[in-house]
């Protein structure tokens, strides 16, 4: 499967895509900066972002968690 499930921008110029990739047989959470090319509205895929196998949803699930958990704490949001 290679399918971006959402969108957000990041500033001006790039954007964080998320999304599901296969890469040699193994089935991937993607989170990556793409970025504007130069003279044009095309965008391209950064070096930086990471890429977790599916089997680890939960962790990164609890992780986020844990992060907004800390952000209200120290009222960041």
């Amino acid at each position: 499967m290679d399918k971006t499930i959402y969108v957000f921008p990041k500033n001006k110029f790039q954007e964080i895509r998320v999304g599901i990739r296969e890469f040699k047989g193994n089935n991937l959470i993607d989170i990556r900066t793409w970025t504007m090319t130069q003279g044009t509205d095309e965008m391209v895929p950064t070096a930086k972002g990471v890429s977790i196998n599916v089997n680890l949803l939960e962790d990164l699930k609890k992780s986020i968690g844990e992060v907004e958990k800390v952000l209200s704490d120290n009222k960041l949001i």
